[in-house]
């Protein structure tokens, strides 16, 4: 209606441990898909809902994650363009500064938070319509555990291809600053994209791309663009013709590697047409109608070949680079998809994984049989054993 809508919540109680989602009590209705919930996030109570706003970048794969979910949620948004390079001014700076940053007008001022797993789910709690969270716990937990995919080992081919080959780099750097501001002297922009590059580049080995594991990023990367193409032409998304969070996070991550940097955005298309078409639907989805998930039933003929690819390089991950942390190791050694792997140990993914497997242990007996079914034989197994 045209009103500077905005995010309210009072603080409460303390922040959950060791989880990246919203946990959300029961809301009460306040109009059409508009709900006013008692709610909390990271200790944060919920009073009052209306519009958000979002400080991104278009070359932040997780800014074009979110953004695309709020134009398909219809959810009222702001962008605030730009970064934490330069913050817009009388906004507090998150914790942890990371894009996109979403600011919370509260009682006492802005607060920011960020995080966009845990920001979808806190959206699931204040908007009832247009959801992107199956309500079945099967295909629900499948969301959470292809998201997080997409979040955390697709991101790393999006990095290795960005800053491992030199057209590529030499892309990234000038498109970044600009996109920070358009508006810079081109000296200014010149020294910010060095400097940004000459850090991105020397913070490869940190997301694991090295001489060592690039093999095994880009077979897998190669992979999944095949998977997701006989995805969507089976069903069009993930899990059915009804886009889920986990479309939104293949999106964010597809939309640098399929359209922005050169080398995987040419063996996209090269492999998938259809792909890189569907990125450019998913970018508004705003007028997408159709509600239906996949059936249980399918789960195997649908999902199998993605479920396989995350049991073969995803998940071997996540069990070794926790063994490594619990051992208070500062780098690992594992085996993935049948070749060495080796990087510095990932403390945050550890945290990835104890979510999947606490959300597993709270599913009912009946959804955790299907769940463990669905996953039989796929190397997925392995994180809940």
């Amino acid at each position: 209606d045209g009103k500077n809508h905005c995010l309210r919540y009072s603080r409460v109680g303390a922040q959950p441990s060791g989880t990246r989602t919203a946990y959300l009590s029961e809301c009460q209705h306040n109009g059409p898909g508009l709900q006013r919930p008692v709610a909390f996030l990271f200790g944060l109570s919920i009073t009052c809902m209306e519009a958000i706003e979002i400080l991104g970048v278009p070359a932040s794969p997780y800014t074009r994650k979110m953004l695309a979910l709020l134009r398909y949620r219809r959810i009222p948004y702001r962008v605030l363009w730009g970064s934490h390079i330069e913050p817009p001014a009388g906004y507090p700076a998150p914790k942890v500064k990371l894009l996109p940053t979403v600011y919370l007008h509260t009682e006492v001022g802005h607060e920011a938070i960020v995080d966009s797993t845990p920001i979808i789910d806190l959206l699931e709690g204040l908007y009832s319509e247009r959801s992107v969270r199956p309500q079945d716990e099967v295909l629900h937990f499948l969301d959470l555990l292809i998201e997080d995919f997409a979040d955390e080992w697709l991101t790393k081919a999006m990095f290795h291809y960005r800053w491992s080959f030199d057209q590529d780099a030499k892309n990234a750097g000038p498109y970044i600053a600009y996109g920070q501001n358009p508006k810079f002297e081109r000296a200014a922009a010149n020294g910010l994209s060095e400097a940004f590059s000459k850090r991105q580049i020397s913070r490869l080995s940190l997301v694991g791309s090295n001489e060592v594991t690039a093999p095994i990023i880009e077979a897998s990367f190669t992979r999944l663009i095949g998977i997701l193409d006989r995805i969507i032409e089976r069903h069009g998304f993930v899990l059915g013709s009804h886009p889920s969070a986990a479309d939104f996070a293949m999106y964010g991550q597809l939309t640098q590697l399929g359209i922005i940097d050169p080398t995987s955005a040419q063996l996209l298309v090269a492999h998938s047409p259809r792909l890189r078409s569907w990125l450019d639907r998913v970018e508004d989805l705003s007028g997408h109608t159709s509600t239906k998930w996949i059936g249980r039933q399918t789960i195997t003929e649908h999902l199998g070949e993605l479920l396989m690819e995350i049991g073969r390089v995803y998940a071997p991950f996540l069990i070794t680079n926790a063994q490594a942390v619990a051992e208070a190791r500062t780098h690992f050694e594992a085996v993935i998809d049948q070749r060495r792997w080796v990087q510095p140990v990932f403390p945050y993914q550890v945290k990835c994984l104890e979510v999947l497997q606490e959300t597993r242990r709270r599913m009912s007996t009946e959804g955790r049989a299907a769940l463990d079914k669905a996953l039989a034989g796929t190397g997925c197994e392995v994180m809940f054993e």
